[in-house]
C-alpha cells in the first residue's frame, strides 16, 4: 500500500491488528504500538540505525512480531509548518519502506513530540541516562497517541 490519510487508518486496519508509531531520528528509530482498541500507545525498544537495508529488515520484523496493520510516522515539520531537510529525509525513508510492505502509512505532525516526551520522562523521574535511551520511543508513543486520539474523534463524530 502507500501513504494514506490518518482518517483512513481505522478502516484499513485488519481485525486483530494494532497500529505502529515511528519517530525517525538520525541515530535511532523510536517505535511504539497501540493496543487492540486503539486507545493507548506503548513505547517499544528503539532500532539503532545503521544502513537502510538493515534498519528496514529489523523494522519489518518488529512490525510483524507486534501484529501491526498500519504505521503512523512522525513528520518533523518546522515550527512555521514548512518542510525542511528532516521532512525530506522522512519522506525518502517512507518511499523506500513502502516498496517493502503492504502496510498503509500515514504521516502525523510531530512538532514538539520530543519535548513532550522528555517532559513526561522527567515527570516520571527517569534518570538522565535512561531518558537518553527511551526518548525516541517515548516520542514515537506521543506521536502515535496523538494519531489515536484523532482517530477516536473521527469515529465518535461519524
Amino acid at each position: 500500500m502507500s501513504v494514506v490519510e490518518i482518517a483512513d487508518i481505522a478502516s484499513l486496519l485488519p481485525k486483530g491488528a494494532v497500529v505502529a508509531g515511528l519517530d525517525l531520528g538520525t541515530k535511532t528509530i523510536g517505535f511504539a504500538v497501540s493496543d487492540l482498541g486503539m486507545r493507548f500507545a506503548t513505547p517499544r525498544p528503539v532500532i539503532r540505525r545503521s544502513k537502510f537495508a538493515k534498519d528496514a529488515e529489523l523494522l519489518l520484523q518488529m512490525l510483524a512480531a507486534e501484529h501491526c496493520g498500519a504505521i503512523v510516522i512522525g513528520l518533523p515539520l518546522n515550527m512555521d509548518g514548512s518542510e525542511g531537510p528532516r521532512v525530506q529525509s522522512t519522506r525518502a525513508f517512507v518511499r523506500n519502506i513502502e516498496r517493502m510492505t503492504a502496510l498503509p502509512i500515514a504521516f502525523w505532525d510531530e512538532r514538539l513530540s520530543t519535548v513532550a516526551a522528555e517532559r513526561g520522562l522527567l515527570e516520571a523521574d527517569v534518570s538522565r541516562r535512561k531518558r537518553a535511551e527511551r526518548i525516541d520511543s517515548a516520542a514515537a508513543a506521543f506521536i502515535l497517541q496523538g494519531a489515536l486520539d484523532r482517530l477516536a474523534r473521527e469515529i465518535t463524530s461519524s
